[in-house]
C-alpha cells in the first residue's frame, strides 16, 4: 500500500454512516457501529510518512484501543476526550469530534497535552469532562503512578488519585493539584456542575487499594472550598455496594448527573464477581435537586450489560461510561465503552431516561420479593389484556 492508498483508505473508513441497532427495550437505543476503534485514529499518528524513514510504509506507533471517554457539546460540535491506549499500554487524551453525534468522529491533529505535576504520572486515564457554572470545564481524571510504598522487585503495586485540569476551550489545559480526600486512593471522581452552598462538590469512590476497595466503596460525596487546590474534609457514601447486587464488589459514579425538573439523573457502573471475572455494567439512579447527595429513585438491576462482540475485548464482560451528552432537544448520548478496547453510542431522551428511573420498581434485596415484583407486573398486563 502506498500514501495516498493509505489515506483515501482511511477517509473512507471516517465517513461510514452509523444506524440503530434493530430492537431494544424502549428505554436506550444501541447503535450498529462502534465510534471510536484504534482505527479511527489518524494515519498521522501511527505512521511515519517520509520514504526517507520508512521506506516499506509500516506502523511505527501503535494504537491498542480507545474507550472510557469524556463528552461535551460544545459550539453544536459532539467532543469525545477519548482514552487512547498505544501498543506501549500508556494511555493519553485526545479530542474527536462529530457533527451529529453518532458517527464521522474525527480526532484532532494533535493529543491532549497534559501538564504533569511534580509527582508526574505514570498512566492517565478516564477523563469526566464538566462545564461548571463557574465558568470553567474541568477535567477529572485517573493519575496512576506506580506505589512507593511496594517490595522491592514487585512492579504491579500502583496508586490511584483525582488528577484535575481545567480549559476554556479544549486545546489548552491548566494542571491544578490532585484532589486532596481522607482516602488514600481515588478512582472515579467526578466534579458537580453547580456550587452546593456556595462550594465545589464532588462524586468519589474511596478505597484501600489500587483494585480493591477494601474497607471503602461506594459513591463518595464531599464539598471543596476551592478548586486549585481541591480539598475534601470529609466524604459520606451516598451509593452503598449491597450484596448479591450488579454492585456488590464496587460502584462508581460515571459522568456528572444532568440536571431535570424532577431531580438530578445519574449514570454509574456496578461491578460483581464472576466465576469468569468481574462483570462491569451500567446502572442509573436519581437524586433530589437541592440535595444532591440524597437518591430518590433507584431502579433494579443494570441499564446496560455487554452483548454481543461488546463482551470480548482486552478486559472482556465490562461496559464502561464516564461522557454523557444532552443536547438542546434534550436528546441524550451515552458513550461507553466495551472491554476497555473500543467505544460505542447509545442514545435516549431526558424524558425517557427520567420515567425509566421513576417507575422501574427498586431491588427488593430477595428473590421472593422479586418474585413478588414480577407476579405484580404480570396479572397487570393479565388484567389489561382482557377482552
Amino acid at each position: 500500500m502506498n500514501i495516498q492508498a493509505l489515506l483515501a483508505a482511511e477517509a473512507a473508513f471516517l465517513a461510514q454512516k452509523n444506524s440503530p441497532k434493530p430492537g431494544g427495550n424502549g428505554v436506550v437505543q444501541r447503535w450498529q457501529n462502534p465510534v471510536v476503534t484504534a482505527a479511527h485514529t489518524p494515519v498521522i499518528w501511527r505512521y511515519d510518512l517520509d520514504p526517507a524513514t520508512n521506506p516499506h510504509l509500516m506502523e511505527r506507533q501503535g494504537i491498542n484501543a480507545t474507550f472510557n471517554s469524556g463528552a461535551l457539546y460544545h459550539e453544536g460540535k459532539y467532543l469525545l476526550c477519548v482514552r487512547v491506549e498505544g501498543a506501549d499500554r500508556k494511555s493519553f487524551f485526545a479530542i474527536a469530534e462529530s457533527p451529529n453525534g453518532v458517527d464521522n468522529f474525527r480526532f484532532w491533529d494533535f493529543p491532549v497535552v497534559l501538564p504533569e505535576t511534580e509527582d508526574p504520572d505514570t498512566n492517565v486515564y478516564d477523563m469526566r469532562l464538566v462545564r461548571h457554572e463557574d465558568g470553567w470545564i474541568y477535567g477529572q481524571f485517573c493519575s496512576e503512578r506506580k506505589d512507593p510504598a511496594a517490595p522491592s522487585g514487585d512492579t504491579s503495586q500502583a496508586t490511584a488519585q483525582g488528577g484535575l485540569v481545567r480549559t476554556r476551550d479544549l486545546r489548552h489545559w491548566e494542571r491544578l493539584p490532585d484532589l486532596k480526600t481522607p482516602s488514600s486512593q481515588q478512582r472515579n471522581v467526578v466534579l458537580h456542575p453547580e456550587f452546593v452552598d456556595g462550594k465545589y462538590a464532588f462524586y468519589t469512590r474511596p478505597q484501600d487499594g489500587f483494585i480493591d476497595v477494601g474497607g471503602g466503596g461506594g459513591i463518595g460525596w464531599g464539598l471543596s472550598a476551592g478548586m486549585n487546590p481541591a480539598v475534601l474534609e470529609s466524604e459520606r457514601i451516598m451509593e452503598q455496594r449491597i450484596y448479591h447486587t450488579i454492585k456488590e464488589v464496587k460502584n462508581g459514579q460515571g459522568p456528572a448527573p444532568l440536571r431535570t425538573p424532577q431531580g438530578w439523573l445519574h449514570l454509574a457502573h456496578g461491578v460483581r464477581n464472576t466465576a469468569s471475572g468481574l462483570r462491569y455494567v451500567l446502572y442509573m439512579f436519581m437524586t433530589a435537586l437541592e440535595e444532591p447527595w440524597r437518591v430518590t429513585h433507584l431502579p433494579a438491576g443494570h441499564f446496560m450489560a455487554p452483548e454481543d462482540e461488546e463482551r470480548v475485548g482486552d478486559v472482556s464482560n465490562v461496559l464502561f461510561s464516564n461522557g454523557w451528552i444532552c443536547n438542546e432537544r434534550n436528546e441524550v448520548f451515552i458513550y461507553y465503552g466495551s472491554s476497555d478496547t473500543r467505544l460505542h453510542v447509545a442514545t435516549s431522551s431526558l424524558e425517557k431516561l427520567v420515567d425509566y428511573c421513576i417507575n422501574t420498581p427498586e431491588d427488593g434485596l430477595r428473590s421472593a420479593l422479586s418474585v413478588q415484583q414480577r407476579i405484580a407486573l404480570i396479572q397487570k398486563n393479565l388484567d389489561f389484556l382482557k377482552p
